[in-house]
């Protein structure tokens, strides 16, 4: 009867430790979205951008990826963000998608514009810049210092 009591308490011990340790990893990695007002932007390509993903300006974070979808009519990445109440952005703000660096991930960096009106919560980001594909870049810049070095002319 003793060792059933003493697994019965070292499993408990378990569980609860397991809790702490997930409560932790969710207030360590701010997921939530903090209660913001939500703003929507559309871009050609979203490449490696996730949900949960951070959305900044100069540098800082004001807010996060919530949800992104594909719209069936346009055929464009619709990307919705939570923003930070306190934030207000421009209505000529823009959006583009960038990379924390050669192998980090993507996050949303914002502009803002120079205009006195904001956007709404529910409202939409204009203008938006997809991220540079880093491969295509490459292939280009390979392929052109080819042709300069063989003296083949460029195929147009």
């Amino acid at each position: 009867m003793g060792r059933n009591l003493i697994e019965t308490l070292m499993g408990a011990l378990v569980l609860v430790v397991a809790g702490l340790f997930l409560a932790f990893a969710y207030s360590a990695t701010q997921v939530r979205t903090g209660g913001g007002y939500e703003v929507v932007a559309r871009f050609e390509r979203v490449d490696g951008l996730n949900r949960g993903a951070d959305v900044k300006m100069s540098g800082i974070k004001i807010g996060t990826v919530v949800e992104q979808r594909l719209d069936p009519e346009r055929f464009l990445a619709v990307v919705r963000m939570s923003i930070d109440p306190k934030i207000k952005l421009p209505t000529d703000s823009v959006a583009q998608v960038a990379s924390e660096g050669l192998l980090g991930g993507y996050f949303v960096a914002l502009v803002p514009g120079g205009e006195d009106k904001t956007i709404p919560s529910g409202g939409e980001i204009k203008f938006t810049q997809a991220p540079v594909n880093l491969v295509q870049l490459l292939g280009k810049f390979m392929f052109s210092q080819g042709d300069k070095e063989t003296g083949a002319a460029a195929p147009k």
